[in-house]
């Protein structure tokens, strides 16, 4: 080698030992600690030192410690230090030591400390590299090797539902819980579970599951539950304490004292249920708490949950307690009352009779709801205490639909919706309300363009109609004429103004009301709309929403159902000219011998109403079923409306039950 190749090759490895620096512990923990608030923990393992890697395998690290921050819902971790100006150099075992700060939000609030972590330097092929010593603590300060995290709930107590005049509607209350002793059966244990379950009607099969149970052991103490039921079965309590082996205990449980009448409106409670868990979960739920799955419970289920408190600690040993990580205590659920009066609530479901249908009321000039019925129905108490053997199957295959609400679906509303026409024509037409309509003959079609089809009159009726007229007769003819002078554009616009096709902020869910599929246009279909026939659709809660204008001078008030709200919304839908023209219609319906809703008379009552019976035909159909609807308010005292709507009945078949609730609410 010459001296010039010897120059070369000198200068080459001055080079490469100027290219290669020592590795930097800055640097590497900087990178654990992204990788750490990303919680990329397959690549904070990757960091590990040898010795660590070698105590726990990459499955198990990433698995735990991805479990520990999932099960305590770790989230907006942080997970800082400060870096040093200056590389630190290691001791003598080649380990460099950095302080470093952790938050996080958990289900049991923030979790904060402060903890070192040591990183070594490890020789590998060409290279030396810093590896963490990754210790417990870093997850939880109080967590060291081989202890577990545990997590506890604490279930808030659930909020309890009261009408307006502090009756329970849903309530936290006592029940008799029936059940066995194992052991005190078990000489004559097929005789007495015969007996047991005629009793209380729950299958031998289902109470063989319940003895069959994991945790049933043979003890002359243990008691296995069966059945809860209501205080108020005292004969069914005592036919069970005869039985050989049974006794009875009382546990606390969500109960329901008006039953099958106050069924749809309350709703019921239910467990959590495994399509339920990732949605609840994510609201702070424990996954064995209960949750409102329809009326009122669901409704209000955030404020009668209240708030699930929790704890996160270490496992402590048998002679050692939990060590607390952090805690958040229950808040209890929220108390609620709501407008309805449970009284009339009672006597609108006894009105009805188990017959399909629903009826709603309003205090008209409040707009307090009332009540909401529904019909036929089934006992919420069944829910939480057990439905007898067969019946929730026989209620889910009832054609009548027990378990479904009927006063917030839309039905066609029939002549109900002829005050509606009568209001808009007044305000938006030119009709004037003493002017005589000529109308001859039961039936009428615009012109020869409807071919076949008329509309056709109840009764007969004079020649010559007023507007008061043809409300007290329920005159489909002139309504339909009504309907056609104003076109289709006035009068959609005319029952949009009663919110009708538009949404209605309202607490409980309603469908929401439609005035058709298609355009109105000019022929038929509008015609048909004027009387409450065509494709309109209305749920009962709206409709007598509607009739709150008329008793409210010209204003439609939107209804509340909580108590101490601020005071209702109102719309200005007519003037109260035009309110008060139909208001003494509406009495006239009632009160004059030809009224449609004058019969059956009760003495003792004044109110106004429309009667109203909508022919449900299928395409191709001449007829088809009859639904009754009845629609009215107290005009002296203006407290109580009333929509009840009964199917495959006629609207007089259904006067009489709304005014009987009229006659019995007066003071």
């Amino acid at each position: 080698m010459n001296f010039r190749s010897f120059l070369v090759t000198g200068l080459f490895i001055l080079l490469l030992a100027g290219c290669s620096s020592p590795p930097s512990a800055i640097d590497a923990f900087d990178t654990y600690v992204k990788n750490w608030n990303k919680q990329e923990f397959s690549s904070m393992y990757d960091q590990l030192s040898p010795a660590t890697q070698k105590s726990i395998s990459k499955e198990e690290f990433v698995e735990r410690y991805k479990t520990i921050y999932k099960d305590v819902e770790a989230r907006d971790l942080k997970v800082t230090f400060k870096k040093p100006e200056e590389e630190p150099e290691p001791n003598e075992e080649g380990e460099v030591s950095f302080p470093f700060s952790v938050s996080m939000q958990t289900l049991a609030g923030e979790v904060a400390f402060e903890n070192e972590a040591t990183l070594v330097l490890t020789e590998e092929e060409d290279s030396e590299t810093y590896g963490v010593n990754w210790n417990p603590s870093f997850i939880f300060k109080e967590l060291k090797e081989g202890e577990e995290v545990s997590i506890n709930s604490a279930v808030p107590t659930r909020g309890e539902i009261t009408d307006r005049n502090s009756a329970d509607l849903a309530v936290n209350g006592a029940v008799n819980e029936i059940g066995v002793v194992p052991e005190k059966i078990e000489s004559d244990k097929d005789k007495i579970l015969s007996e047991l379950s005629e009793v209380l009607k729950v299958s031998v099969e289902d109470l063989e599951k319940d003895l069959n149970q994991s945790w049933v052991q043979t003890d002359p103490t243990q008691f296995v539950p069966i059945k809860s039921v209501m205080k108020s079965e005292k004969e069914l309590v005592k036919e069970a304490k005869n039985i050989t082996g049974v006794m009875v205990s009382e546990k606390t449980e969500r109960i329901y004292p008006f039953g099958e009448s106050a069924a749809h409106l309350t709703g019921y409670i239910r467990n959590l249920q495994k399509e339920d868990l990732e949605e609840y979960a994510a609201k702070g739920y424990s996954s064995y708490e209960k949750i409102g799955v329809a009326g009122l419970e669901q409704v209000y289920e955030e404020k009668l949950h209240g708030e699930t408190g929790w704890t996160i600690a270490i496992k402590g040993t048998d002679s050692e307690s939990d060590k607390e990580i952090a805690s958040k205590p229950k808040v209890d659920g929220e108390n609620i009352q709501v407008t309805i009066d449970s009284t009339v609530q009672e006597m609108l479901y006894k009105q009805l009779d188990g017959e399909p249908g629903t009826a709603v009321a309003l205090h008209p000039t409040t707009g307090e709801t009332l009540a909401l019925t529904s019909s036929p129905s089934y006992n919420p108490n069944d829910f939480t205490l057990g439905f007898d053997e067969g019946e929730y199957a026989a209620l889910a295959g009832d054609k009548n639909q027990p378990f479904a609400a009927k006063f917030n679906k839309t039905y066609s509303p029939g002549s109900t919706v002829k005050p509606l026409t009568a209001a808009i024509a007044l305000q938006d037409g030119d009709l004037d309300p003493k002017a005589k309509e000529e109308i001859d003959g039961l039936k009428w079609q615009k012109d020869s363009s409807w071919g076949g089809y008329s509309v056709t009159r109840v009764k007969p009726a004079d020649p010559e109609v007023t507007l008061e007229e043809a409300l007290i007769h329920s005159d489909n003819i002139y309504f339909a004429r009504k309907a056609l002078d104003l076109g289709a554009d006035k009068f959609q616009k005319g029952l949009e103004s009663f919110l009708i096709g538009q949404d209605v902020d309202f607490p409980f869910p309603t469908e929401n009301s439609s005035v058709s599929n298609k355009e109105l246009g000019s022929g038929i279909l509008l015609a048909d709309s004027g009387y409450g026939q065509g494709q309109l659709q209305i749920s009962p809660y709206h409709l007598a929403m509607t009739y709150t204008t008329f008793a409210n001078e010209g204003k439609m008030i939107k209804p509340t159902l909580k108590m101490d709200e601020d005071s209702p919304q109102t719309v200005e839908v007519v003037s109260p000219e035009v309110a008060s023209v139909v208001n003494d219609a509406l009495s006239k319906v009632v009160s004059s011998p030809e009224g449609t809703a004058h019969d059956p008379v009760v003495k003792g009552i004044s109110i106004a109403g429309k009667t109203g019976t909508a022919e449900l035909k299928g395409a191709g159909e001449e007829t088809g079923q009859e639904n009754g609807l009845f629609v009215a308010y107290n005009t002296d005292r203006k407290d109580l409306l009333i929509a009840m709507m009964v199917e495959n009945a006629s609207s007089h078949d259904i006067t009489g039950k709304v005014k009987k609730v009229f006659r019995d609410m007066q003071p």
